[in-house]
């Protein structure tokens, strides 16, 4: 499986995409910033045409994706209101990419660390266990790609989740491979972050290497050590992560 990978500003509004796609993320962006609350109505039709300067068709067609992506509801002589967090598709890439835009570096930090925790360790021992040779081939690259390109951050940020990327793939589970593809462009941000916290040539040649005993533990089938591993390279990271942000 291949997965696009690009270092950009996640979801930002199309210019070629019309009024449409510009109230989208607008009316996103507010939402997930606490502009319209959890729980809250949202102003009248009137109002918010006037607020955007869209017409009622685009403003109506950014509210049924919002509420695709389960972000707000509309109720017969209630009106259209936001809905709880809770209730968000936080997998859907626009959705991210608000959160992105708008909420503070750490709190993106500390989350999806703590999501990362959960699934990849378990992922690691899963593919130690029935990874093919292709599939290690790849893993191998990205390994080799993060050591050559290790003075070039954007590049070693790009090889860093392609490592992360590939364990994933050699699972062989489909959910596993579409929540990878899902938070790519947040995996980006936090990796960019954990580099610039490992900036000491023996940090970051600690974290290279730790890489590399993943791969090893993997290249040699044995998942409890692929499992523990992963845990001990993303606990450190996530340090690299608070360090780069300030964060004691």
């Amino acid at each position: 499986m291949d997965t696009a990978i690009s270092d950009r500003a996640y979801i930002l509004a199309d210019p070629s995409g019309g009024a449409g796609v510009g109230v989208l993320n607008r009316l996103g962006r507010e939402i997930v910033d606490g502009t319209f609350p959890p729980d809250t109505r949202l102003p009248d039709e009137a109002s918010m045409l006037k607020r955007y300067s869209v017409s009622r068709t685009a403003l109506r067609e950014a509210y049924s994706k919002l509420a695709a992506k389960g972000m707000i509801v509309a109720r017969p002589k209630v009106g259209t209101s936001v809905r709880p967090p809770a209730f968000w598709n936080m997998l859907d890439a626009e959705v991210l990419g608000w959160h992105l835009q708008t909420k503070p570096p750490e709190e993106i930090a500390r989350d999806l660390y703590a999501l990362r925790r959960m699934v990849e360790p378990a992922a690691a021992a899963l593919a130690a266990g029935i990874r093919d040779e292709e599939e290690l081939r790849k893993i191998e690259k990205a390994y080799e790609a993060m050591a050559i390109k290790a003075n070039n951050e954007a590049e070693l940020v790009e090889a860093d989740l392609r490592f992360h990327l590939e364990i994933l793939f050699a699972t062989h589970n489909h959910f596993i491979g579409a929540f990878s593809a899902l938070i790519h462009a947040a995996m980006i941000s936090t990796f960019r972050l954990s580099w610039r916290g490992a900036e000491a040539a023996v940090i970051k040649e600690d974290r290279l290497k730790q890489h590399g005993e993943v791969l090893e533990a993997i290249r040699q089938r044995e998942p409890d050590l692929a499992r523990k591993r992963m845990e001990t390279l993303l606990d450190d990271s996530i340090r690299d992560v608070n360090e780069a942000l300030g964060i004691r």
